[in-house]
Order: structure tokens, then sequence, then C-alpha cells
């Protein structure tokens, strides 16, 4: 099966009670989600007594902040956002607050509504929580490139080394101060030119082994295969910095396939405004992110939120 071939259908706008969703407007396949203003002053009126200490401990209140959420709108709004995350030609979205809020507590409780709605999230055992806040500036020195500043961040998927599904992927940007570049860096599996070429190779299917660096706070090893099937179609496990091949040939494999999705004409970059998120499929999108130029002051935060989806 070539991914390439499968027909690209343009995206429908839907317009609910409190919101619309239409087609992004820097890519062809994601969706942007807007609220309405009292939607949100509502929303953020209702949970603000809620504390990130009680999100943390008290698991029920997670789906309760959701439940708030789904209560504002209409009662097909989760069902068409769990549809966009499942749906194929698509698979992501860009929602955010629409400046109503620039605090950082309300960014979690919003984050949270939303992946709550469509699952559950992981433990992140770098955070020790079921999200993770990182701060990427000007110096680091982390263990991988998630907070290198002036290296691009190759396309991945998430979960590679941990024993779990990761069916989905929200990234929120929370703050950022002088930061010029980067931007994230998306890739659709299907816009992939030479996806046939490395879906068909002899090492496609071969059980790799991941391992994760010592901020993770992984210890266990795990073997993946590059390629897989998920709902009959193809999907993709891979991140460079923590695959671990054992013969020459393995390596000039995985190099090539970085290498060719690096260089596809389907990557796209997209910018996210403070307050905004990207939720994906990680199973068959790819992400990363382009370097920054230097600057001694720059400072960004993201919230990350990984999990998979309950029926």
């Amino acid at each position: 099966m070539c991914a390439m071939e499968m027909k690209k259908e343009s995206l429908p706008t839907f317009t609910g009670e409190g919101y619309r969703i239409r087609p992004h407007a820097d890519h062809e396949r994601l969706y942007h989600i807007e609220l309405e203003r009292d939607v949100i002053d509502r929303f953020l009126e209702e949970v603000q007594d809620i504390s990130d200490e009680q999100l943390e401990y008290i698991p029920y209140q997670r789906l309760m902040i959701a439940y708030t959420l789904v209560e504002l709108v209409d009662e097909n709004f989760g069902e068409r956002i769990r549809n966009i995350l499942n749906d194929r030609n698509s698979g992501g979205f860009t929602i955010g607050l629409g400046n109503r809020t620039t605090a950082p507590q309300d960014y979690v409780k919003f984050s949270t509504a939303l992946t709550h709605i469509v699952g559950i999230p992981n433990f992140d055992a770098m955070s020790k929580k079921y999200y993770a806040r990182f701060s990427v500036k000007h110096t680091d020195d982390s263990d991988s490139y998630l907070r290198q500043a002036y290296r691009r961040f190759t396309l991945h998927t998430d979960g590679t080394y941990v024993d779990e599904p990761t069916d989905w992927l929200l990234m929120m940007k929370m703050e950022e101060e002088n930061a010029v570049g980067g931007s994230s860096r998306l890739l659709h599996l299907d816009d992939w030119e030479e996806f046939d070429y490395y879906y068909n190779h002899p090492l496609a299917s071969y059980p790799f082994t991941y391992k994760a660096p010592a901020s993770k706070n992984v210890s266990e090893e795990v073997q993946r295969k590059t390629f897989y099937e998920w709902n009959n179609q193809p999907c993709i496990c891979f991140i460079d910095q923590f695959v671990y091949p054992e013969t020459m040939k393995q390596a000039q494999y995985l190099k090539g396939l970085s290498h060719s999705m690096e260089e596809s004409s389907g990557l796209i970059e997209l910018e996210l405004p403070v307050g905004d998120l990207v939720m994906l499929n990680n199973r068959f999108w790819l992400h990363g992110r382009a370097s920054f130029e230097r600057n001694p002051e720059l400072h960004r935060e993201l919230l990350r939120q990984r999990g998979r989806f309950v029926q």
C-alpha cells in the first residue's frame, strides 16, 4: 500500500452551538476550531476554583473539567473532535483561548478539558504528572533535543520508548519572549513522497530497540517496528535520538528514512500563537521543531499531553 495514493479530500466546515470548525488557513489537512468568546469566558469562570493540585491529585476532576466544556457547547462537539483525530484525511486541529486569558493555570485546565474529551493522557514520567511543562531557552545541558533551542528537532512520533499506546499528542504554547523561529514542523504520513520505498523495505517491520535518556525517567527498553497498521492503515513509530540499530545496514535505513522525511515537500512549518494548541493523531502525523535564532533572552514554555483514545 502506498500512502501517497490515498485521495486527499477537501475538509468540510462545521458550525455548532458556541463554536465553528473550519479548514486551517495554513495546512489543507488541519482544522482550526474557534470557540465563541462567551463559551471561553464561561468555561474559565466555572473552573476558576479548581486548583492545579486538585487536577493532579484527583483524576476524576480532570474529567469534570472536560464535562464543563462539553456542557457549554452542543452535544456534537466531542464527537466531532474525536472524529477529526481519527480521520485519516485530517487527523489534527488547532484551537485556542482567543486571548481571553494569559494565566498558565487556565492553559492547563483548557488543555486538560480537550484531552479528556478525546481520551485519557498517559503518565508523563519526565514530569511525573499526566502533563509536562518545559522551557526552551538560550542555554541548556539537556540530554535530548527537546530543550535545545538552536538545533532542529527532527521529525518523530511520541511514545516510542514506553510500552503503552500513544494515539494522540497535544502541544500548547504557554509563554514566549524574544523568540524568532522555532515553528512547529509537521508531516502527515500520506504526504511523504518516499513513503512507499521505506514502508516496503525489508527493515520496515524489524523490531528496533528504543531506549530513553536519563531525563525521561524511563529505564525500560522496548522493541518497536517502524511501520505497522492501525485501523487497516499504515502508521509509523520513529525518533532518531532513541532508536538503537544493531548493524550498519539498519543505521543506513534509519538515517535515510529520517533524511527523506526532513526533505519532503509535504512538510510544513506552523506558527502557534501563545495560548493556542495543536492536537494530532500520533500514529500518522510526525512532528518536530525548527531551530530558533540566537538570542540570550530567548524563552518559550510549552505544555505537552499525550495519551490514548477511550471508546
